[in-house]
């Protein structure tokens, strides 16, 4: 095991960082090595940004855009209701022994 010192740090990068490294292999010509060099990345993880935020991302699963913004708008309504669904199943619960 690696010592606490010599441990690497985890790098966060904002979206914008990983747009603009996109950017350099799809719209400047440059490799994904290169870039990734330049920019002191692994080109795993700008391998693994390029089918995230890279030209025809999400094409993939055959879902428009809008189709996806739907998605996750549905999403989140589901996981909101299934939270108030828990709370009326505890509240019901409650009131039902406070009768007893």
């Amino acid at each position: 095991m690696k010592k606490k010192s010599e441990q690497r740090l985890r790098r966060k990068h904002s979206d914008e960082f990983r747009r603009s490294a996109v950017s350099l292999v799809e719209d400047q010509g440059y490799t994904t090595a290169q870039a990734a060099r330049e920019l002191g990345i692994n080109d795993n993880l700008l391998r693994t940004w390029r089918k995230k935020y890279g030209k025809g991302a999400g094409l993939d699963s055959g879902i428009s855009e809008s189709d996806q913004e739907e998605l996750t708008r549905l999403r989140k309504e589901v996981t909101r209701l299934r939270l108030e669904r828990d709370i009326f199943k505890k509240a019901t619960a409650f009131f039902a022994n406070e009768k007893n």
